[in-house]
């Protein structure tokens, strides 16, 4: 139920359009097998594990992607949030990584080794393309689907959490009070610049979606050896 996000954004908004035009792939990412595993704990080791090793492996280019956000705003307020989020991003999140590789036992070597599964190429390049894309409205509309479908399933997860805290952490970082302040502030750069360049935004943002379900279900097809 798209309920939660709606409650942010709004029925009427630009973001809330981008969001109905992908509602079927967006609705299947948020309700996916890989996150009622993560709500209840029941996810296997492997899979956990692989979906950390590609996911961590677009950090470098996701933080290119927010430099692009910060190098395309349009006033001083929007780059100061954007550098605060991307502190954020090679902080407490980029610590997360580490601590689960060394709990779930993954070496050094097999995180080298491990070939990107075709999800975690399509978002390095969809990074780098909105990046160098010069538009901020293309930016936002992938930041939006990035932070903004995880707050969506994150925010529907029990009351009672799974007691590793690979699974819990993982949950609480996409629902928090600043996460969910964070996602408001790019839906409402998004919805104020977006319509203006209506045609990027679509473009980056169906594409965005379509990534998302694609490396949820890969991390089932593609686990860590």
């Amino acid at each position: 139920m798209p309920a939660p996000f709606n409650d942010l954004i709004g029925t009427d908004s630009f973001t809330e359009t981008l969001r109905q035009e992908n509602l079927a792939t967006w609705l299947s990412a948020t309700n996916h097998r890989f996150v009622a595993e993560l709500f209840d704990g029941s996810i296997a080791p492997q899979v956990m594990a692989g979906y950390l090793v590609q996911d961590y492996r677009f950090l470098d280019t996701f933080l290119a992607l927010i430099g692009g956000a910060i190098a395309n705003a349009d006033t001083l307020a929007g780059r100061l949030r954007l550098s605060k989020f991307a502190g954020e991003i090679a902080g407490d999140e980029n610590t997360y990584f580490l601590r689960c590789f060394e709990t779930l036992g993954v070496t050094e070597h097999q995180r080298d080794s491990m070939p990107d599964t075709e999800a975690t190429t399509g978002f390095k390049r969809l990074f780098l393309d909105a990046a160098a894309s010069g538009s901020y409205a293309a930016i936002l509309s992938v930041l939006m689907v990035c932070e903004g479908l995880y707050l969506d399933w994150a925010s529907k997860a029990p009351a009672k959490r799974p007691d590793s805290f690979v699974h819990h952490e993982w949950i609480t970082l996409h629902d928090y009070p600043e996460f969910r302040e964070l996602v408001d502030f790019l839906r409402r750069e998004l919805d104020r610049v977006g319509p203006s360049d209506a045609q990027a935004a679509r473009e980056f943002f169906s594409r965005a979606v379509e990534l998302e379900q694609q490396f949820f279900d890969e991390s089932y097809t593609h686990p860590l050896p």
